[in-house]
């Protein structure tokens, strides 16, 4: 009888991506999430296409505050601006602060989360010390702190979301990193001497995985509304680029004369949030090892 082949790498990989879309598509709430964020991504890539820049900040006084209609779906603010192509072009804005902050965010967060749980010891105290203090100034103030001192404008609001996030996400890979090394199997993998870096690759990280993935998720979300909550007060992206908190900012006077101008924006900030988050909590159920069958 002929011995079967062992899998492949590329096979093996190919197979784990399969698993992990079934055990996705199981769950139809995080599905709806899923399909949600990527006609918003859609959105984002081809909004010159459904509709042109320069309309999202062309005024026309002679019509201002006009309610949703054919010529404008999602009505008219103050200066006579079309808002669905602010909206539409605002997007960008919008996910490019959420999605780069988390990512860069993380990315260091990971770096020094991983230090800390894996090794211990010293590393360990120092790197937390020194972050404990940091996480007693508020994450909000913290950033409005940090863009105070760079300015205001997209770059400075995305380092500031990203420093003042750094802390929470080395707490939350710390921790999910400690549930992982104390295990059986990572004892063996230090028994057999294999190296720290193989370990914490192909043995820590993809255990770890699910909160790392929800909290990135999860974390999308909250710095969309914190990006739009900084341009609100003024101090992020500045009129008159699209950007949903500013544009809340600007008809906030007018909720009950034009409400429209704050339904829009503020559907878009919660759709896109609700919809991230709901995709992460997904597909922490889809990576973690512990739920599989």
């Amino acid at each position: 009888m002929k011995a079967e082949k062992p899998l492949t790498k590329k096979y093996r990989k190919k197979s784990r991506l399969k698993d992990i879309w079934q055990r996705m598509r199981r769950n139809r709430i995080a599905m709806a999430g899923f399909f949600v964020f990527v006609l918003i991504l859609l959105c984002t890539i081809f909004a010159d296409l459904l509709v042109a820049y320069p309309k999202a900040l062309e005024q026309n006084m002679g019509e201002r505050y006009l309610t949703p209609s054919a010529a404008h779906w999602f009505g008219t603010d103050l200066y006579g601006r079309d808002i669905f192509a602010r909206v539409i072009h605002g997007t960008r804005n919008s996910l490019l602060m959420g999605i780069g902050a988390v990512f860069v965010g993380i990315t260091l967060g990971g770096l020094l989360g991983s230090v800390a749980g894996f090794f211990g010891g010293r590393a360990d105290m120092i790197i937390m010390r020194v972050l404990d203090t940091v996480m007693c100034i508020p994450f909000m103030l913290m950033a409005l702190a940090i863009v105070a001192a760079l300015g205001t404008g997209l770059v400075n609001v995305l380092i500031a979301l990203m420093l003042a996030m750094v802390p929470y996400y080395t707490r939350v890979i710390r921790s999910a990193i400690l549930n992982v090394v104390e295990m059986d199997f990572i004892e063996a993998a230090r028994a057999c001497g294999t190296p720290n870096r193989y370990i914490i690759i192909k043995h820590v990280l993809p255990n770890a995985i699910g909160p790392i993935i929800v909290q990135a998720t999860m974390s999308i979300g909250n710095m969309i509304i914190s990006a739009a909550a900084m341009s609100f007060l003024g101090m992020g992206i500045q009129p008159p680029d699209p950007e949903w908190g500013s544009m809340l900012s600007e008809g906030r006077e007018y909720m009950f004369s034009a409400p429209h101008m704050v339904i829009f924006p503020g559907l878009a900030i919660t759709v896109t949030a609700l919809s991230v988050n709901l995709m992460g909590d997904g597909l922490r159920d889809a990576l973690d090892p512990r739920l599989r069958e």
